[in-house]
Formats: structure tokens, sequence, C-alpha cells
């Protein structure tokens, strides 16, 4: 299925691949790929998850989401779940199509480096989860806007500001595992690794700012005041309160 995507997106671009040829009276072996056409693949990988990116946070921007608040009315308790559904089905052919690209290996995890490796994935792991005990789960999956009707910006099940447990620490738990996951989470690192990885952190810092601001216009002053006394992604300001 990836090696189809591939030649459907290639084709699209104008590429033409040569994969075999005759060296004097040899069989023929396969050529590698042309570093234009390697650049080119790559370039087009970035487009798709631009576009992805772009997709994603247009869909759940203020403006979205209050067009489609006055249209769909009581039907605006299933956005969220719609776009998160949208969501995972849009990424999937991106994936893979970045999955389907072949490149020289330039890093991989091993030796002494996997400790660290292992370290931060524990990290990442710990902030998901520490973020899910102060977050409403069934909230971010959409679920509890149909049950209730209700839909607001801060994650909590209330929906007021929460500021204990990892809360307290950093203001955005799951967007720093999301970057450290994506960083770790390979055995070894390809161009296409590389401009995924990326692309999607931009996109991940971006899409922290773009969510403050959307809190400071929900939670005002209060937001306000939490940023003054909590880091955004790290724990800079919590560090120096112990000191």
């Amino acid at each position: 299925m990836t090696g189809n995507l591939r030649q459907v997106f290639s084709k699209a671009a104008g590429l033409r691949y040569h994969e075999r040829r005759t060296i004097g009276g040899n069989a023929p072996e396969e050529t590698p790929q042309c570093e234009p056409a390697k650049t080119m693949e790559h370039l087009l990988l970035a487009i798709f998850w631009i576009a992805w990116c772009a997709f994603h946070s247009g869909m759940i921007s203020v403006t979205a989401t209050e067009f489609f608040g006055r249209r769909l009315g009581t039907h605006y308790r299933c956005y969220r779940l719609v776009f998160n559904l949208l969501a995972v089905a849009t990424v999937v052919p991106v994936m893979l199509y970045g999955r389907s690209l072949d490149g020289e290996v330039l890093f991989r995890w091993e030796g002494f480096p996997v400790v660290f490796q292992v370290l931060l994935l524990a990290l990442a792991g710990f902030l998901f989860l520490a973020g899910a005990r102060q977050y409403d789960t069934l909230q971010v999956l959409g679920v509890r806007q149909i049950t209730t009707g209700e839909s607001h910006g801060a994650l909590t099940e209330a929906g007021q500001l929460s500021t204990s447990g990892i809360l307290g620490v950093i203001r955005h738990p799951w967007y720093l595992g999301a970057i450290i996951l994506i960083w770790v989470d390979y055995r070894s690192f390809t161009m296409a690794t590389l401009v995924t990885n990326a692309v999607l952190t931009v996109y991940l810092l971006v899409g922290t700012v773009l969510e403050e601001r959307k809190l400071v216009m929900e939670l005002g002053e209060a937001y306000r005041e939490y940023q003054k006394k909590v880091s955004m992604l790290f724990p800079f300001k919590w560090l120096r309160s112990l000191a």
C-alpha cells in the first residue's frame, strides 16, 4: 500500500524513475534514485504535513468554531468528535507516504544513547499520564460535549482553570510530551523522518501559542496570572522556585 501511495504522489509531481539498469553484459541492477527526485519527494512530504497541520489548526481555530457553532446549532456538540475523526483519517495517508520513502540512515538509536531514548520515552509517558489526571479525556475525545451539550476551551471536566498536579509545573504537558515523543519514537532517522519531525515540532510550538491565546480569551485575567507563575513548556519557573 505504501508503495502505491509513493507511485501516485510521485507521478502527480511529474517524477519518473529508472529502477533498473544494465552494466556491460551483467544482469540488471537496482539504480539508486537520483538526488533531484529524492529532494522532490521530501518536499512533497513537507507540503503534505504542512497542509495537514493547516487543516487541523484551521478546523479548531476560534474563527472556525464560532462559525460552525452558529451554523450547526445544537448539532455543534458533535463537532469535536468529528474533528478528531477527520484528523486521524487525514493523517494516515501522510504517515504512510512518509514511511514509503527510502533513504540513508542519518542517525540510529543504538548503544549507550538508547538509555537516553528510554528515559525520554518514560518522560513523555509520564507527561501524558500526569496530564490525563488533570484533563477531562472525554472532552478531549469529543464525547463529553455530546452527552452534556457544553463545550469549553479549558480541558478540565468543570471547564475551569486547574493549577494542581503537573499543571502547577508546566501549562501544557501534552504538547511537551508530544514533542519529545516524535523525536524518540524511532529506531533510526532518515531525511523523511527529519522532515516529518521538524514540521510537527514547529506545528506543536505554534499550536501551543494559539492555544494560549484561546485560553486567555476564555479565562481572562485568571489565566494571565497563571502564565506569570507557571512556565508554558519547560519548567524554568518551577525549578527556580525550588532553588
